[in-house]
């Protein structure tokens, strides 16, 4: 028997974490964490940062990608964030 209303797997933007590796004196690590504490204003994701140089498997994994976007732990992008690219991979 088939549900009265129909049900959606999809996730909001406000179910997702967003994470943000970088390392302090960063420029680029600033300009990308600007674009995601305004995204997070309007969208509602949980941001996290984490510091390249304290963990020496993502130093090992990312050091020549900073700052890098994870999303849910999947890595989305790297460099520079991108608010159309991110809002649609959040479904908004």
């Amino acid at each position: 028997m088939a549900p009265l209303l129909p049900r959606s797997s999809a996730k909001r933007p406000s179910d997702h974490v967003v994470t943000l590796i970088g390392k302090p004196d960063c420029h680029l690590c600033e300009d990308a964490r600007a674009v995601l504490e305004r995204l997070r204003e309007e969208l509602g994701f949980q941001l996290e940062e984490l510091n390249i140089n304290e963990d020496k498997e993502l130093f090992r994994q990312y050091w020549e990608q900073i700052p890098v976007t994870l999303i849910d732990g999947a890595q989305h992008d790297f460099w520079k964030v991108d608010p159309t690219r991110l809002r649609k991979a959040l479904g908004a």
